[in-house]
């Protein structure tokens, strides 16, 4: 599985925590001063001494390390931070950022609570559950403002909405990623554990293809990209977008957040850090505005980067990824406390097959802040650098089979 929490980890995986031992980071100003030209000698100025001593070069200002730890493979979902490495962004802002690819059996929220990472990209309902069982991190920048999750299904179901899974074979993955698809059966009226057939799907869409399940889970950036990769046996050409009906849990009113920039509580009680967590959203936003500009470019950065992936399924996910992430009308990275608040309750109040929610109490403490996100935005604002994309235009993208 190859979006984004596709890990075989339960919610809440937070061993080790008590005993985090987190030290406060430090570092240094990645501001760039800028020397202005000398003002022309003046006639009556005294020559300068030939023996007088050449000025030495000013020393190179040393650079902060810092640690990403993504939340799956390399791939254009992330594809803002890679350029933002790319394209000196990071380096500009003083930083040396080192990315840590995700996987499996990492959970990023966890790897940045033990102090292996300085932020990490997460889900925003995983990382709820991590900070309930005692993990110290801190949402602060929401960089996906909607939900890229879907049900997808061959025309001929019939599925439309929420109301129409009724009595279907309804294919998840589990693990977390369940909770907008059923809380978005609940508030249609249904009981995902009487109405409807739950079937544990695998990480792929074979089982939607081959007919064993009705609609399947799919994020609209990769799996949805896999089934119009795949043949029509019937016509020996590509399906098309025609051949499906999706699901969107931001058109049912069950959506929650994704992709998040989370910082390590404990530490943002320090100046030097709340300086770099400025620096690094705003390097990072930078990247992902260009690649809002550049997709083409973007998507050759992961390629090289090492994405096992297609050429054309990484430009359709870049595309689909800028989608979720402008335009950004309060700024790119703000945390919508209506959306926020959805999330939360959805989380607290939905239960899954087992009949666990993600949440048992709403979140405690530092749980998010802007104040960190807003400060990057002004220095963007003041740089020239569109953090709003209001005049964003989405790509028309042709996919080839198998993502090629």
């Amino acid at each position: 599985m190859r979006s984004t929490l596709r890990h075989r980890v339960l919610i809440g995986a937070t061993a080790g925590l008590s005993a985090l031992g987190l030290a406060a980071c430090s570092t240094t100003s990645g501001s760039t001063s800028t020397t202005s030209a000398p003002a022309a000698a003046s006639s009556a100025a005294p020559a300068a001494s030939a023996s007088a001593p050449a000025s030495s070069p000013a020393a190179p200002v040393a650079l902060k390390p810092v640690k990403l730890q993504l939340q799956w493979f390399t791939q254009a979902q992330f594809a803002g931070y890679f350029a933002a490495l790319d394209q000196g962004f990071y380096k500009d802002a003083g930083l040396d950022v080192t990315i840590l690819e995700g996987g499996v059996d990492i959970v990023p929220q966890t790897v940045l609570a033990q102090g292996q990472a300085d932020y990490a990209i997460a889900w925003v309902p995983k990382a709820l559950a991590s900070r309930e069982q005692g993990a110290g991190i801190t949402d602060v920048a929401q960089i996906f403002q909607r939900s890229g999750t879907l049900q997808v299904s061959f025309k001929d179901k019939a599925i439309t909405n929420a109301v129409s899974l009724k009595g279907k074979k309804v294919g998840n993955w589990g693990f977390g990623n369940e909770f907008e698809l059923f809380a978005g059966m609940t508030k249609a009226g249904l009981s995902p554990g009487k109405d409807v057939t739950l079937v544990q799907q695998q990480f792929d869409m074979q089982a939607l293809l081959k007919g064993d399940i009705d609609a399947a889970q799919a994020m609209i950036y990769n799996e949805y990209a896999q089934v119009l990769e795949a043949k029509n046996p019937k016509t020996g050409k590509l399906y098309t977008a025609d051949d499906f009906n999706a699901i969107s849990w931001n058109t049912e009113g069950t959506a929650m957040l994704q992709d998040a920039i989370w910082a390590n509580t404990d530490k943002l009680k320090d100046s030097a850090y709340q300086d770099q967590t400025v620096k690094f959203i705003e390097a990072s936003i930078k990247g992902w505005a260009y690649c809002r500009d550049n997709p083409d470019k973007c998507r050759d950065i992961v390629v090289k980067k090492g994405s096992k992936l297609g050429a054309s399924h990484q430009l359709w996910q870049m595309n689909e990824i800028n989608k979720l992430v402008w335009p950004a009308p309060n700024g790119a990275g703000v945390i919508d406390k209506a959306a926020w608040d959805q999330t939360v309750t959805i989380a607290q109040g939905t239960k899954n097959a087992e009949g666990k929610t993600v949440l048992t109490k709403a979140p405690e403490g530092l749980a998010y802040t802007n104040d960190y996100v807003n400060k990057a935005l002004d220095d963007l604002k003041t740089a020239g650098v569109d953090a709003t994309g209001a005049s964003f235009k989405p790509l028309t993208v042709t996919l080839n089979e198998g993502g090629a």
